[in-house]
């Protein structure tokens, strides 16, 4: 794997990489640009051509080729090495020390669909009332079709079959990727085609709407060796470079949803496929923004869904925003087919998703009954229990009891009722605690501190923190040093490394306080390990003074 790595590093610099996603400008022996992620007002990403990485200042991340395509794309590192291997044409199989056979599978299934795919489209333009279906009755324009592909399947049972063994390929390898029943005949007839494209624009499966009546309304591939729809995103490939320049994605149900809002202008969107959403959805769209909007039905699958939603994103500390005006219509695409400009309107019109789902709660039980208001306070005690921030989670609950009519400490007697019995609840029936995610500001304060460790040549101040001996890490590190501290003499530096510390220390002492508040809060009362707790947390602030 490391020599397939570097034969990969020696044909593609982490310029012309960087370069294909921001501007870059000499800056002396580096390059800088502005963050893609978006969150700087002044140029803070540094690219060392010399060491072969970058690191952006504003996010607090770095690495060399392969973590940026990782962060900038969402994918993981297999599939970033994928696409990094296609573009300096490196073939990856020689490298690889997996089933061969396996990845001569991959290869074929990836080029049967991709054929399938031209011929798809092809079928549609031959097809005058198809055409009419989907460019009358969808109102889909030309553009918007070429853009996701959009095709047409022949309702022959073989037609696909006989195209695609013309090409030499069997049976077994269509079956492989995704374009049989069990009949082993054409599993997509008589339907309009809509491919699943990966980041890297390849065909990997397909969703079909029937054209005239019957069931399923919408067939979609199987999983397969190329999709899995637990991480697939809907619209991502096409949605990645406006969600990165907007700095916000808008999660729809559909995938119609997606194709007509892309065309009424809001190209940021996208949507799951087949499948609920996932944490693996979440992470791959967090890692291209922290701006999430879901744009679901207010019916009870839609709150349904968004409360899931809100529960994974309180699990890996993403906060969500729901889309809260469609101006009386039901669902995206019925507004945007009412007026295109309302739709982009909407998209702005964003609120908390707790506030959004508390909401609907409200309407949709009754406040004035004993039962409404039980059942009330169970779903928003269950819900604030994934709001992790102190401030914000009293912000809501005394937002819960006054609209309950009772006074705060009684909602909290109650969730603390609720905790206990979910306590009680045999092991294998409770919740995987989620590791807690390392604070960004110690994370950046590390670096810093290691960066004058490795490279400021201090002695008198003890930085408690081993050095890595990973290359790539020390390779950004060395760029973090001459960027943060190049203006000093060296005799600052360890006035430098005495004051970070000081402001690392703290950072450390503010998140131990919060963990040890959540431990608090599960300890009865009076035991002696909630007031050895208390006493810890309390040495704990002295050291915030």
């Amino acid at each position: 794997m490391n020599d397939l790595k570097e034969e990969i590093k020696s044909r593609l610099s982490v310029e012309d990489v960087v370069g294909q996603y921001i501007e870059l400008k000499r800056a002396g022996r580096n390059l800088k640009g502005r963050s893609p992620w978006g969150v700087d007002k002044t140029p803070s990403f540094m690219v060392s051509p010399e060491k072969g990485i970058w690191h952006d200042f504003s996010a607090n991340k770095g690495g060399d080729i392969f973590t940026f395509i990782m962060e900038v794309e969402g994918i993981n590192f297999k599939e970033a090495l994928e696409k990094l291997a296609t573009r300096a044409g490196v073939d990856i199989s020689k490298y690889q020390g997996g089933d061969p056979a396996v990845t001569k599978k991959k290869a074929r299934a990836r080029e049967a669909l991709n054929l399938a795919s031209k011929y798809y489209q092809a079928c549609l333009v031959r097809n005058q009332s198809v055409c009419e279906y989907v460019f009358y009755k969808r109102n889909l324009n030309r553009k918007t079709v070429a853009e996701f592909k959009i095709g047409y399947a022949p309702a022959s049972g073989k037609a696909l079959i006989e195209v695609l063994q013309k090409r030499g390929y069997n049976l077994n390898e269509l079956e492989v990727a995704g374009l049989l029943n069990r009949f082993k005949t054409d599993l997509f007839r008589d339907r309009m085609m809509v491919p699943f494209i990966d980041t890297s624009g390849n065909v990997i499966g397909f969703t079909a709407r029937i054209l005239k009546q019957g069931e399923p309304k919408y067939l979609n591939t199987p999983e397969t060796l190329l999709f899995n729809k637990s991480r697939f995103v809907f619209g991502l490939y096409q949605a990645k470079e406006t969600i990165r320049r907007e700095g916000y994605v808008v999660i729809v149900e559909g995938n119609m949803d997606v194709i007509s809002s892309h065309q009424a202008g809001v190209k940021s969107a996208v949507a799951t496929s087949g499948t609920a959403m996932t944490e693996q959805h979440l992470k791959i769209l967090s890692n291209l923004t922290s701006d999430i909007r879901l744009a679901y039905d207010g019916d009870a699958a839609g709150i349904k869904a968004t409360e899931r939603a809100i529960m994974l994103a309180g699990d890996l500390g993403i906060d969500l925003t729901v889309i809260s005006d469609y101006h009386g219509a039901k669902d995206p695409d019925e507004l945007i087919q009412k007026d295109p400009k309302l739709w982009q309107d909407a998209v702005s019109h964003n609120v908390p998703a707790v506030d959004w789902l508390l909401q609907k709660y409200e309407e949709n039980l009754d406040l004035s009954s004993a039962p409404g208001k039980r059942k009330y306070s169970d779903v928003a005690l269950k819900l604030l229990d994934y709001v992790k921030d102190e401030v914000e989670r009293a912000s809501y609950e005394a937002k819960v009891a006054k609209i309950l009519n009772i006074d705060v400490a009684t909602l909290r007697e109650k969730g603390e009722r609720l905790n206990k019995k979910l306590e009680q609840t045999p092991k294998r029936f409770l919740k995987k605690p989620k590791t807690q995610a390392k604070n960004d500001k110690i994370e950046k304060l590390e670096n810093s501190l290691l960066a004058l460790k490795v490279y400021g040549g201090i002695t008198k101040t003890k930085i408690p923190l081993d050095v890595p001996d990973d290359d790539t890490k020390l390779a950004e590190l060395e760029l973090v040093f001459n960027s943060e501290h190049e203006l000093l003499d060296s005799e600052d530096y360890e006035r430098e490394a005495k004051e970070l510390l000081k402001l690392y220390q703290q950072e450390i002492a503010k998140q131990k306080i919060i963990e040890l508040n959540t431990k608090l809060s599960n300890l009865e009362e009076d035991s002696e390990e909630y007031l050895n707790t208390l006493n810890e947390i309390n040495e704990l602030q002295k050291t915030q003074k």
